[in-house]
C-alpha cells in the first residue's frame, strides 16, 4: 500500500463534496492522500475494517467470495462513494474483499476517526445514509441480474459503470479478473467480449479495454444499468 504526502487535500469525491462546508473543514485534518494500485486488496472477509477511503478517481469493487478461489463483485465503488460502510453500520470488519479495480487517488480516514464525526450528529452521516442506500440497491441488482440476465449484457453494464466513475473510455483489464467480476468462467467472458467487439463497440488487446461507441454499449447494457445510475445520481 502507498501513501503521498498531504500537500493537498482538495477532494474531488462526490460524497465529501455534498458535506456542509464546516463539516468538510473539521475532517480535513484526518483526511490523507492514498494511492489505490489496479489489484491491490484493501479489504479481506473477516478482517478488522482499519481505514475509510473516498476515492476521487479509479476503481474499488466489492466481491463476495463463495469459496477460496471463487469470487463475484456485487458492488462497485469510485468517486461518487466510499469504501467502509460497514463501519457506518456498527460492524468493525468486512463481509466482503474490497480489491483497487482501476488505478487511481482516495483520501483515506481512520476508522476511530471516521466513528468520531458519525457520532456528532453532522452532516456526514446524513449523507451516508442517503449512500448507504445507493450501495445496498446496486447489491440486490447484482443478485437480479446475475440471475436473469445474459453475459454479454452484463458486461456492457459493468464496462459503463466502470466508464462513468473512471471518467474514461479505456482502462486495465485482464480476462481472469473479468471473470472474477461477473462470475462466469473465462471462456464466457471471452465469448461475451467478442460479441461487443464484432459489433464494434469496444476493443480488448493485451489487457487493456477501449470503449468505442458509450451510447450504443449503453443501449446493450441490461435494464440495471439505467436503474442504478439513476440511483447514484439521487443519492446527492
Amino acid at each position: 500500500m502507498s501513501t503521498t504526502s498531504a500537500d493537498s487535500a482538495t477532494s474531488t469525491n462526490r460524497l465529501l463534496e455534498a458535506l456542509s462546508r464546516s463539516d468538510y473543514q473539521r475532517i480535513l485534518p484526518s483526511l490523507r492522500p492514498f494511492r489505490l494500485m489496479f489489484g491491490e486488496v484493501i479489504y479481506e472477509p473477516n478482517k478488522l475494517i482499519r481505514h475509510i477511503y473516498f476515492p476521487s478517481s479509479g476503481i474499488i469493487s466489492l466481491l463476495a467470495v463463495a469459496e477460496e478461489r471463487s469470487t463475484l463483485e456485487v458492488g462497485l465503488i469510485g468517486q461518487e462513494g466510499m469504501a467502509g460502510v460497514a463501519v457506518f453500520m456498527g460492524v468493525k470488519t468486512s463481509r466482503h474483499s474490497a480489491v483497487v479495480q482501476g488505478d487511481g487517488k482516495a483520501l483515506r480516514m481512520r476508522t476511530n476517526e471516521f466513528n468520531k464525526e458519525c457520532d456528532n450528529g453532522g452532516s456526514l452521516s446524513r449523507v451516508l445514509r442517503r449512500y448507504s442506500h445507493s450501495l445496498l440497491t446496486q447489491v440486490s441488482q447484482a443478485a437480479v441480474c446475475n440471475r436473469f440476465h445474459p453475459i454479454e449484457a452484463r458486461l456492457a453494464k459493468w464496462l459503463m459503470m466502470t466508464r462513468e466513475r473512471m471518467g474514461t473510455n479505456e482502462f486495465k483489464l485482464t480476462q481472469d479478473f473479468l471473470s472474477n467480476m461477473l462470475g462466469v468462467r473465462r471462456e464466457g467472458v471471452s465469448k461475451a467480449a467478442r460479441i461487443l467487439q464484432d459489433q464494434k463497440l469496444i476493443s480488448y488487446s493485451r489487457g487493456t479495454l477501449k470503449i468505442l461507441k458509450a451510447a450504443k454499449l449503453e443501449a446493450s447494457a441490461c435494464h440495471c444499468y439505467k436503474i442504478l445510475k439513476a440511483e447514484t445520481a439521487d443519492a446527492f
